[in-house]
């Protein structure tokens, strides 16, 4: 081990001022990261969570519909096995089976715990828990809190976290993973606050630090989330990544004031029989999914809101309308306290008039290619659990499912990453580790802050343009080209005060915006959230997996190789589940 003295010398520009160890270090505050950490700590291990935004304030506590299992308390026809062939069938079979299937066998463990643990689910008449649609779900499988399960969901794994005193290091950011070969031993960040230095030594390295979904102008993330650090960390460490090209866009984004633009209108609203309508007063929805209409499932209504805007049928803001003013107010008001509180905040009462909405950025379904069964990386000592990673969802996510994921695979990563620290001896850290990860923050440190913060807002706009909710070869490749413009700027000494989270977001949204469209431009169809203007057509040959890979040039530069890898077979229990024709939703706007 080298202590804080010790490693101080190794530094080019700035005093080592702390030193942390811990058995597993794991990066991301949010619902993967608490219950992952829970899990190491029960294990008997030494934990530390690090988390850029204060305690409790992840991005999961906007997660606003539900958690995902089959209960069978309201439908007792479901089960896992129709749980994973929505799951696959709605991700246009680009999901890996194998991490479906323990997804949703698993599951109802995770509603056991967080009911052990206090949370405060919805109750039937009989005292069971809830459960809601949720658009193309077969049964009712949705478990609830209101609208904010999210919040109630962090609220109880915090708890937990705060009984067993595991120590969290807030508003900390992580600039770099260290590692020795094919093996990550630690990790290297500064505070936000004053931008004093910090090193960790760990065995194990779990991320769960969410998707990069920023890298687009409209998005339902909140400022300086989702943008993809966690995906960076791992490709510069030699970590793979997979469907990259398969971004969700929700249907439902707030449109106006500006500063609000593209905050999350929950599926809830649709879940409990919202309308959506163009400027015609059409319920449109018939001409694209007759048999679902507003329950469809999330690609299908985004690509409804976005044909409806593009071809001059949306608001004079750009949007369409979500209209539940014709349910009971006390019903909306109980089953969605969030949407009235968000909407009154701008004046708008929803019990009585009509939200406008525009598809939004919402969720990556792509991301650090992990082992099914483990969550393990192809890095030695790096796991990853939640929205980091990819292969559950495929091309569609099916709504519900995220927070089931993040909780049931929070758990598994711990468990494994455990196991490889316990077979493990120790690593010690390298004085070149630490040079080089410091060498990188003084070279931040010169950059100004205006600056980045304005290349991100350009890359964004490119981004939004070129790999939208439709795209074509010509706008991806226009795209790309203009990322390698933004880039060599980025490079640019510039003057001014630093921001260091600006700059280092930067270089993160580069590097995974770059991987989204190069993927996008492999992927010659339409499938899901995967729509190419050029390619309408969805291609039997491309069900498979567009995996990235890192690697330096001879300039010691990073860049991306990309493969394709076959999709493996769902099991027979799950395969006889797999409905063979659109199921009937008659009735289920009226739930």
């Amino acid at each position: 081990m080298i202590d804080c003295a010790e490693a101080s010398c190794y530094t080019t520009r700035y005093v080592m001022r702390q030193r942390y160890t811990s058995d597993v270090l794991v990066i991301g505050t949010g619902g993967a990261g608490l219950r992952a950490a829970i899990e190491v700590h029960d294990q008997g291990l030494k934990v530390l969570l690090v988390g850029k935004r204060p305690k409790a304030d992840a991005h999961t506590v906007l997660a606003a519909g539900g958690i995902n299992a089959a209960l069978a308390t309201v439908d007792p026809e479901d089960t896992w096995a129709i749980h994973a062939a929505d799951t696959l069938q709605e991700g246009r079979m680009l999901g890996d089976p194998r991490m479906v299937e323990l997804l949703c066998q698993q599951a109802p463990q995770a509603i056991a715990e967080l009911e052990a643990w206090g949370m405060p689910f919805a109750r039937t008449s009989t005292g069971l828990i809830d459960q809601r649609y949720f658009g193309a779900h077969r049964y009712r499988r949705t478990c609830f809190v209101g609208d904010y399960t999210g919040l109630e969901i962090i609220n109880a794994l915090m708890r937990e976290v705060e009984r067993r005193q595991i120590p969290i290091l807030e508003r900390a950011y992580i600039s770099d993973l260290l590692h020795t070969g094919n093996r990550v031993n630690g990790a290297y960040g500064f505070w936000l606050a004053d931008q004093r230095q910090f090193m960790i030594e760990s065995n194990a390295v779990i991320l769960a630090t969410g998707g990069h979904i920023h890298i687009y102008q409209r998005s339902s993330s909140r400022r300086r989330e989702n943008t993809g650090d966690g995906m960076a960390l791992g490709l510069q460490v030699g970590a793979h990544l997979a469907d990259m090209e398969l971004v969700q866009f929700h249907p439902s984004g707030m449109i106006f004031p500006h500063e609000l633009a593209g905050t999350l209108v929950t599926e809830a609203v649709r879940g409990e029989g919202g309308r959506l309508y163009n400027r015609h007063g059409e319920r449109f929805m018939q001409r694209y999914d007759a048999e679902r209409m507003e329950l469809s499932t999330r690609d299908r209504v985004a690509l409804a809101n976005y044909t409806e805007i593009i071809e001059g049928r949306g608001s004079e803001y750009g949007g369409v309308w979500l209209d539940i003013s014709h349910m009971p107010a006390s019903l909306i008001r109980e089953r969605l306290p969030r949407m009235v509180e968000q909407f009154q905040a701008v004046g708008v009462d929803i019990t009585r008039e009509a939200m406008q909405i525009a598809p939004t950025a919402h969720y990556s379904m792509g991301g650090l290619k992990v082992d099914p069964f483990s969550h393990a990386t192809n890095i030695a000592g790096l796991y990853a659990a939640g929205e980091v990673t990819a292969g559950v969802h495929g091309a569609n996510r099916l709504g519900g499912n995220s927070l089931a994921e993040i909780l049931v695979f929070g758990r598994i990563a711990a468990q494994h990453a455990g196991e490889y620290v316990r077979q493990q001896s120790e690593q010690p850290i390298q004085a070149a580790q630490i040079e080089q990860a410091a060498e990188r923050l003084a070279w931040a440190s010169q950059q100004a802050g205006d600056v980045q913060r304005s290349l991100i807002e350009q890359l964004q706009q490119v981004v939004w343009h070129g790999a939208g909710v439709v795209r074509n070869e010509q706008t991806l490749e226009a795209s790309l080209d203009q990322l390698h413009t933004l880039r060599l700027q980025a490079q640019q000494r510039s003057v001014g005060p630093a921001d260091l989270a600006a700059t280092l977001d930067l270089q993160s949204m580069l590097l995974t915006a770059e991987a989204t469209i190069l993927a996008a431009l492999m992927r010659p169809e339409s499938r899901g959230a995967h729509q190419r203007s050029d390619f309408p057509a969805t291609d039997p040959l491309w069900q498979r997996t567009i995996v990235i890979k890192p690697y330096r040039d001879q300039t010691d530069q990073l860049r991306l190789q990309l493969d394709t890898e076959l999709i493996p077979t769902a099991s027979e229990e799950v395969q006889a589940a797999f409905s063979q024709q659109e199921y009937s939703i008659a009735g289920r706007l009226v739930e």
